[in-house]
């Protein structure tokens, strides 16, 4: 009998189901850069150089999410393949299977950031009182670090059962919960203490704990995923490598970009001081308005792709691709005319400093011209990841994510710190055409052998 916590994606409408399923699932990720956004405008409040403290922090967890990607990604894909092939009792093994490495991977990444967080900062080249307030700020962050890693996971067994409504749900109340904590650990209006950026360190630790008791709670109730299911296992090895078959490539993709930002941020601080730390990492959160949009339809397309290749649906597969990138195109067009026209305006609603919001505006206009190809990268990369072929988009993303290095140093020296975020834009706009076209050619040499199954 089907389970009622379980959607069946290979039958129905498919732009009905495609934006059922993504919704939610950019919702979501609107909710995780809005921690960061909320978190910035009040920072922002305390000056600029604060900002550039909890933004190389940013950079940082960035790298450490790209590992959690370990599981979600293998969540989301081996689950959604199971329930496709029917097979709800091997869906269940790879939910308690992702859930474990999700807890190993997070206690050795929050033990090792707050076991020396001056360490990692001093990656960034910042002045001495900046860096320690990052330090600061990082120490308490990394607390956190394993219940971050739990949440990706569950989130990505319930995108795989069809459910990506509850971790929207759930993500969006420690969204709230962040938001009222913020000024007050911040600022300390009446007895709370003034906490300045570790009072967010604080307020974002709890809003998680709050998120993955909710999580938790769902996850035992009979209304759970895929009925309930063991939440810790012993690893076995049939699993285990297919979980990183399928989700080491994406991780070490996302890894290696955040990687990659970081020596860009390295860069800008060189060129532009911390007000060139301050317009990359601020910069990029508004730019998660086009980078989280794409993410919750590429996330919603893989779970759709994976039920549906699985079945022996592929044509169905690929009219879900098609929609997907028309409607992120369109999407794409408007955001980039609204920060190429608006830029300044817009940085200056999170950091009302002349200096900034000018240097940001400058790096939201040159951004613009990327957008609608960074969104059909990662449109793409959601097909492939749905047919469990994660290694084309890796390839593509690091490769070209390389070039942004050489790149950026060699226009920076030319033009000054507008270089860098030239070398971001032009190399976005490859990936994306280069990413269409290795699909495209993927599809004629495997998929020809495929007829639709209805």
């Amino acid at each position: 009998m089907q389970n009622s916590q379980i959607r069946d994606f290979t039958q129905g409408n498919i732009s009905r189901q495609l934006i059922k399923l993504a919704l939610p699932l950019m919702a979501t990720s609107f909710i995780q850069m809005t921690y960061n956004l909320v978190n910035i405008l009040w920072i922002g409040q305390l000056g600029s150089r604060s900002v550039a403290a909890v933004g190389s922090v940013g950079m940082l967890i960035w790298m450490m999410n790209a590992f959690a990607l370990t599981s979600k990604i293998s969540a989301e894909v081996a689950v959604g393949q199971s329930i496709g092939a029917k097979r709800t009792d091997q869906a269940v093994r790879y939910a308690s299977h992702t859930t474990t490495i999700a807890v190993i991977l997070g206690l050795s990444f929050g033990i090792l950031f707050f076991s020396s967080p001056a360490t990692f900062i001093s990656f960034f080249k910042l002045e001495s009182d900046i860096a320690q307030e990052a330090a600061d700020y990082l120490k308490i962050i990394s607390v956190g670090i394993p219940l971050i890693f739990l949440i990706l996971n569950f989130s990505g067994i319930y995108v795989g059962s069809g459910r990506s409504d509850i971790p929207f749900y759930f993500n969006a109340s420690g969204l709230i919960l962040n938001a009222v904590l913020d000024p007050l650990f911040i600022f300390g209006p009446g007895f709370f203490p003034q906490m300045g950026v570790k009072g967010a360190a604080l307020a974002t630790v709890i809003s998680h704990f709050i998120v993955v008791i909710l999580f938790v709670r769902h996850l035992r109730s009979k209304k759970g995923a895929l009925g309930g299911f063991p939440l810790l296992t012993k690893l076995r090895k049939t699993q285990t490598l297919n979980i990183l078959r399928l989700g080491v490539p994406a991780a070490m993709m996302n890894v290696y970009f955040s990687f990659i930002n970081m020596n860009l941020a390295r860069i800008a601080s060189i060129y532009g001081g911390y007000i060139g730390v301050t317009t990359q990492t601020t910069g990029g959160q508004i730019e998660g308005i086009t980078w989280n949009t794409s993410q919750g339809f590429a996330t919603a397309l893989s779970s759709f792709v994976a039920q549906n290749y699985t079945a022996g649906k592929i044509i169905r597969a690929q009219r879900a691709y098609r929609s997907t990138l028309k409607w992120m195109t369109v999407f794409g067009i408007f955001v980039s005319l609204a920060f190429i026209f608006t830029g300044e305006s817009i940085f200056s609603l999170f950091i009302p400093e002349k200096l900034a919001y000018q240097a940001g505006g400058e790096y939201l206009l040159i951004m613009g011209f990327s957008q609608v190809f960074m969104m059909i990268e990662i449109t793409t990369q959601g097909m492939f990841n749905g047919l469990g072929r994660t290694a084309p988009p890796a390839i593509v993303s690091m490769t070209f994510n390389t070039l942004r290095i050489p790149l950026s140093v060699f226009l920076a020296s030319q033009i000054g710190i507008t270089g860098v975020w030239w070398a971001i834009t032009i190399t976005s706009i490859i990936k994306g055409c280069t990413s269409v076209l290795w699909f495209h050619f993927t599809r004629k040499k495997h998929f020809n052998q495929y007829d639709e199954i209805t």
